[in-house]
């Protein structure tokens, strides 16, 4: 059987990398990829409402390698780390993760990571699509502190969906089954080393699998669909759909370098009162005064059926272009367009109408809450 998908395409040369789950994905009929954190990142087997529907009543893997590791070990690690984020790393446990953001000394967004501590002075930072390793390494050189910083042999896959904790249990047991939320488990699956954490990106109950040692891929993906296989496991990609009803943003789309905590809002993850310094205090500590210039608002947009935005969407108030659609994307279960806008903060009020050029014509669009579903994050807790 031939690949569904001819990686020469998009692929000229080694520069960019594949998973330990690669073959598997071909194998299993991936039909499209992106690149990611120089890697590639399978985004679609099957119909994206298809791929939703699976998610939602049943269980699915993602291939996310591309969710490259920054490791931070050595005496200072904790103080380290602790500067490269806003958020108060005393308060997570050795055994929790959390999310986080990495700051500027302007306050913008470097990077999103889901944060693991393995150790009193040893962390793991899951990234988002930018060279972290990169930025740490340029903070670490003048810092003073002793610290070791590298890329491990780390290779997360995520198991999502309302039957995934079944397939969990059937894996490594009840134990590791019944983490909370944002735990880890540092264990193995015979023999095969990984790290399973309650954690995911689609707004409903999931697991991240790492694995420790990139030359059994093949074998831990083989291990995890047959542990699933009557229970319709199938892969799929990221489910943008779910996501956006989950208010989950995206690195690089909803927000980058140019935005802070602030305008996402994402300002619940700056701990001003933290006794550690951390990059961007004194920006972040003015902004947060000052309120910040605009806001991303959800936001409701009318009309037939829209897919998945490919270019930023203009955004019109009385006829002036005031900012742009970084996400949309037709809700089933809502049966309407939803999605996120960056606008002035005096547009981003709830109940505010504004208008959206989609490649299709002038829309109207309603400022609305978001996360638009599950808004206090029951489903991936339960």
């Amino acid at each position: 059987m031939s690949p569904t998908f001819d990686m020469a395409l998009i692929q000229r040369g080694a520069r960019l990398r594949r998973s330990p789950y690669f073959e598997a994905t071909l194998r299993a009929g991936c039909r499209s990829y992106t690149v990611y954190n120089h890697m590639f990142l399978p985004t679609r087997y099957d119909d994206l409402q298809a791929e939703y529907e699976k998610l939602l009543t049943g269980v699915t893997v993602w291939d996310v390698s591309v969710e490259r590791q920054v490791e931070i070990t050595g005496p200072d690690a904790f103080e380290f780390t602790n500067l490269l984020t806003p958020r108060d790393l005393s308060r997570c446990a050795v055994g929790q993760g959390k999310y986080v953001l990495i700051t500027a000394e302007d306050g913008g967004i470097v990077n999103d990571p889901v944060l693991l501590r393995l150790g009193e002075n040893h962390f793991w930072l899951a990234l988002a699509d930018s060279d972290v390793l990169l930025w740490a390494k340029g903070v670490a050189l003048n810092s003073g502190l002793d610290v070791e910083l590298c890329e491990p042999d780390v290779s997360p896959m995520q198991v999502q969906g309302p039957k995934s904790k079944e397939v969990i249990s059937r894996l490594f047991g009840d134990e590791v089954s019944g983490l909370r939320y944002y735990w880890f488990a540092d264990t193995d699956l015979d023999g095969i080393p990984v790290v399973v954490t309650r954690t995911g990106w689609s707004g409903e109950v999931g697991y991240e699998i790492y694995l420790r040692d990139g030359s059994r891929g093949m074998e831990l993906w083989d291990r995890v669909m047959e542990a699933g296989r009557d229970l319709g496991i199938c892969p799929t990609g990221p489910s943008d759909i779910r996501r956006i009803e989950a208010g989950i943003l995206n690195y690089g789309i909803d927000m980058t370098l140019e935005n802070n905590p602030y305008e996402v809002g994402l300002g619940w993850q700056v701990d001003h009162d933290q006794e550690g310094d951390f990059i961007g205090r004194e920006a972040l500590a003015r902004i947060a005064a000052e309120g910040p210039a605009r806001l991303l608002a959800g936001v409701e947009i009318a009309g037939a059926r829209l897919d998945l935005n490919m270019t930023r969407w203009p955004v019109h108030r009385d006829g002036s272009e005031i900012g742009f659609v970084t996400s949309a994307v037709y809700s089933p279960r809502l049966d309407g367009n939803i999605g996120y806008a960056m606008v002035p903060a005096a547009f981003g009020e709830l109940g505010t109408r504004l208008g959206v050029a989609t490649p299709d014509g002038e829309r109207d669009a309603t400022v609305v809450r978001k996360p638009f579903v599950d808004p206090g994050k029951q489903i991936p807790k339960s």
